[in-house]
């Protein structure tokens, strides 16, 4: 097929040329080519031209943080519907997180989840294997089973879980040097949290909630910072929320180990405040998230590590839930946010249209840097002649308001709903096969 009258990463016009899969011409706008446009298009099933319509075109975006509830809660998301979902937002690749009932801890599940992943094709599924057997922070999960297995896994976490036994940690990443594997941990001291209900200070004081300190998120960050560098393995960290834990990573960096990070889009725009005052009323449960939502401070402490790469990486960390699951008092309501449909809006709002970050900038985070930290050779790669044809176009001129009836998550538990954000996807491209078109599916 031939994608015409595209900007990639914000570019002159192009049209791309896209032949089994792979990009096969890069040419000015309208110019002639060698080979007629579109040629084997209509015998494939695809179409033979796209319209870009100026559209900036990135490489298909990469979430190394995504939970699809399957299998245990197809009440929330299946591996369909949160796939659909991804590809709405741009994504051709999401990484499943481990929290799964069964908890993906062995070779058997990771394969089970990989596998339906293959079978809906709406995006690539990576599966991340369980650091421990149940999450349950007492012994190693089958680490090298998993890494053996036909997911080929990567990537290991206990995420919703801190694996909080410093012996055990150490042991996770002596483990995962043998085969390139990266442990990513959910940095919580369980001691310092619990019963923590929103972020510690003026405002859960005022609110009378138990306050959620800074200081248990990088009280871990600081100890595996320092354990990855004594046994050099790599460790990445999930979700990061505060002004600290960015110090601590930009030291961490500083010595040369081999330490990556990861922020939501939700921690790049949304704060505390939100909690007591918000369109959605006070105490609302959209805004409970684990980690909590902080400061305007720590928002701005974010935004500027994300710029100057300090923290690597944009990651979802798509949570969804069923309505009765957050609609119902705080206290007794889930924690999470879905995010696979608004994260490039959010990242345009907070980072693009703010100036602190250009769309080569966007690619970087987004995809390039997720994709390597994953290890998922087939992502994240630059648009350029011989690479797959993994594309996202996106309208960054576009405003709408968001509507969570229209998403394709099973879930809407989004706290965007009735906000204005810029941007719209108009189409993303899974190996030159589309998934979306006109922001529909495909």
């Amino acid at each position: 097929m031939l994608i015409k009258n595209v900007r990639i990463l914000g570019g002159e016009p192009v049209d791309i040329a896209v032949v089994n899969g792979l990009i096969a011409e890069i040419r000015p706008a309208g110019s002639a080519g060698p080979r007629q446009d579109g040629e084997g298009a209509a015998e494939a099933g695809l179409p033979e031209v796209v319209e870009g319509r100026g559209a900036i075109a990135l490489p298909g975006l990469v979430d190394l943080h995504t939970h699809l509830r399957e299998p245990g809660r197809e009440d929330a998301e299946t591996v369909q519907t949160g796939t659909q979902s991804a590809a709405r937002g741009g994504y051709t690749a999401v990484h499943a997180m481990a929290n799964t009932m069964p908890v993906a801890d062995t070779a058997g599940v990771v394969e089970q989840v990989w596998r339906l992943g293959q079978e809906f094709g709406h995006c690539d599924v990576q599966p991340v294997g369980a650091v421990t057997v149940g999450l349950e922070g007492k012994q190693l999960a089958e680490l090298g089973a998993m890494a053996d297995s036909a997911a080929r896994v990567r990537v290991f976490s206990d995420d919703g879980r801190c694996v909080d036994d410093a012996v055990l940690m150490r042991r996770a990443l002596e483990y995962v040097k043998a085969f390139d594997g990266v442990v990513a941990q959910h940095a919580q001291e369980p001691k310092l949290t619990k019963d923590a209900q929103m972020n510690e200070g003026v405002i859960s004081g005022r609110l009378g909630l138990s306050g959620w300190p800074a200081v248990a998120e990088e009280a871990i960050i600081a100890r595996d910072c320092l354990l990855a560098a004594h046994v050099g393995s790599r460790l990445h960290v999930c979700h990061v929320s505060t002004a600290g834990s960015v110090e601590i990573i930009r030291w961490a960096k500083s010595k040369g180990w081999n330490v990556t990070a990861e922020v939501t889009p939700h921690h790049l725009l949304l704060t505390d405040e939100l909690v007591e005052e918000s369109p959605n009323g006070s105490y609302n449960p959209i805004y409970k998230v684990n980690p909590p939502l902080r400061t305007r401070a720590d928002v701005e402490a974010l935004r500027s590590a994300l710029a100057d790469g300090t923290i690597d990486v944009v990651a979802t960390d798509h949570a969804p839930h069923p309505v009765e699951d957050k609609e119902t008092e705080w206290a007794a309501a889930a924690m999470g946010m879905v995010g696979l449909e608004t994260a490039l809006s959010v990242v345009q709002e907070a980072m693009v249209d703010t100036g602190l970050l250009d769309w080569a900038g966007v690619a970087e985070r987004m995809s390039a840097a997720p994709a390597r930290i994953g290890r998922l050779p087939g992502h994240g790669r630059p648009l350029e002649v011989g690479a797959p044809a993994n594309i996202v176009l996106y309208d960054p001129t576009a405003r709408a308001e968001v509507d969570p009836s229209s998403f394709a998550s099973k879930s809407r538990n989004t706290p965007y709903e009735g906000m204005t954000l810029p941007g719209r996807v108009l189409a993303t491209f899974l190996r030159g096969r589309p998934t979306v078109l006109e922001g529909k599916l495909a």
